[in-house]
């Protein structure tokens, strides 16, 4: 019977270090709040007792948006080293659709590069924190380019959608995306209170397939990239009536989760 104790020392020792680890690992905030009921803030919670932190969200170029978060994190997405604003980022997350949204040879002194395609040949997996942000991915296909720029075959998992949580906002990248989402897709997202979506219309979706997806997510503010010449007046019309617009002649958003507009608002930043 003695002998059996070392064995269940280590089994118990071992559901105790999975528990912590468990308890310890990241965890999506924005994914918790979308399977949540609403929130009920009581009539007498002031504003000024509650603390704000803001978030400044900069337009730099084609895809790449910078996001300064409370914390002195910096963030560019769809990172080239082409499209620069500031310092610096400490964080850059890349998509291998053009030269314009990756590079494999970054400046070293930025501390995390974070890939939305696989290098191993599985399929990218993020879920990391750094600083006051969380940042996980969700993966989708995309269309392997030639030359000429000629839509080749499909390449598995060669996209992520990143998401960035930081001071109770949900921050969605939709990326170079090629196809449509399904319900699995939507359940791994999640909510997202601002969402960064290209509406180019031709070198990653229609304008139809991603007026639907910007319809579907219904985020408060809805950041335009990959523009080209598209006319902001037709991405209008296809989302249709329940989207405002908001035309600014400033780079960069300063907003909260306060802040966040109550009817969902397109947000044209300088630039776009």
């Amino acid at each position: 019977m003695q002998r059996c104790f070392p064995a269940v020392f280590a089994l118990l020792s071992s559901l105790i270090v999975s528990a912590a680890a468990a308890q310890d690992a990241p965890r999506s905030e924005c994914l918790a709040m979308a399977n949540a009921p609403p929130r009920v803030t009581p009539a007498g919670l002031r504003a000024a007792d509650t603390k704000t932190d803001e978030v400044a969200i900069t337009y730099a170029g084609h895809s790449t948006y910078y996001i300064d978060t409370p914390g002195g994190i910096r963030i560019a997405t769809d990172y080239s080293g082409a499209y620069t604003t500031g310092r610096l980022p400490d964080v850059v997350t890349m998509n291998r659709a053009h030269g314009t949204h990756y590079t494999l040879f970054p400046d070293p002194r930025i501390r995390h590069v974070l890939h939305g395609w696989g290098d191993d040949g599985q399929p990218a997996r993020i879920e990391t924190r750094i600083g006051d942000v969380f940042i996980r991915n969700v993966t989708t296909d995309i269309r392997r380019y030639y030359g000429d720029d000629s839509g080749g075959e499909m390449i598995k998992d060669g996209n992520s959608i990143f998401i960035f949580e930081v001071a109770g906002l949900c921050i969605g990248h939709l990326g170079h995306l090629h196809h449509k989402l399904d319900d699995s897709h939507f359940a791994a997202i999640g909510r997202l209170d601002i969402l960064m979506v290209p509406i180019d219309g031709t070198y990653t979706m229609s304008l139809d397939g991603i007026s639907d997806i910007t319809r579907r997510l219904r985020a408060s503010v809805v950041l335009p990239m990959h523009r080209f010449m598209t006319p902001l007046d037709e991405f209008m019309r296809k989302i249709g009536q329940q989207f405002a617009i908001d035309t600014r002649t400033e780079r960069t958003l300063t907003i909260s989760r306060e802040t966040l507009p109550s009817t969902p608002t397109v947000i044209i930043l300088s630039g776009v």
